[in-house]
Formats: structure tokens, C-alpha cells, sequence
């Protein structure tokens, strides 16, 4: 599967810019939202090839949402990357328990997430 298109999830409008940049930079097409409530609406009208998602945000947080994603048939074959500033060991195996491909800890290193997407691909 080759990654084209990104659903950048987080509640922070610095953190959606920053990795918008990034993506866009390097040929991906980038939607984001500032909540798992927003995400639903983008994925209910096209599925992404990925989905980068931060885990504390109001409302649903990243964990839940990633689980609730990968139980659904419709968007189980979409591929989440955790991105959060959570950096203990606990919550990257709870991340990847919940069907996450990936964990990443912000700050995130432009080239660290670029290498992880193409990982996927």
C-alpha cells in the first residue's frame, strides 16, 4: 500500500501546522482535524491512507478513538500513528494494543516520521 493522502488528528493548531508542513513538503495530501468528532466527518466522506493521531485531545481521546476505528470494518484497514507527547513505555504498548501501527513522541523529528510512514508503505 502505497501512502498518498494523511488525516492529521490533534487538538493543537501548532501541532496540525507543523506536521501539515512537513507531509505536504514531502507529496502528501493532508486534511486535519481537531477532534476524534471532526476526524469521523472527514473518514465518513473518503478514507485516508493513514490516520496521524494525537492521544490527548478533548472529548474522545487518540487511544479510544484507534480502538473504536480498528473495530469498525469500515476503517480497520487504515493505519493510525500515535503521536503524542506520552512518552512512557506504558502508553506506547497500550497505543499499539488498541491496533495502532506505530508510536511516535513529540516533538516529532520530521525525518523519524517520514521514515515510519514509509515503513507502512
Amino acid at each position: 500500500m502505497t501512502i498518498r493522502s494523511v488525516l492529521v488528528v490533534d487538538d493543537s493548531r501548532t501541532e496540525l501546522m507543523f506536521l501539515s508542513d512537513v507531509l505536504e513538503r514531502n507529496g502528501y495530501a493532508v486534511r486535519t482535524a481537531e477532534s476524534a468528532d471532526a476526524a469521523m466527518r472527514h473518514l465518513e466522506v473518503g478514507l485516508p491512507d493513514l490516520i496521524l493521531m494525537d492521544i490527548v485531545m478533548p472529548g474522545q481521546n487518540g487511544f479510544q478513538f484507534t480502538r473504536s476505528l480498528m473495530r469498525d470494518p469500515r476503517f480497520a484497514q487504515v493505519p493510525v500513528i500515535l503521536c503524542s507527547s506520552k512518552g512512557q513505555e506504558t502508553d506506547r504498548v497500550w497505543g499499539l494494543r488498541q491496533g495502532a501501527r506505530d508510536y511516535i513522541v513529540k516533538p516529532v523529528q520530521p525525518d523519524d516520521l517520514l521514515a515510519r510512514i514509509r515503513a507502512l508503505g
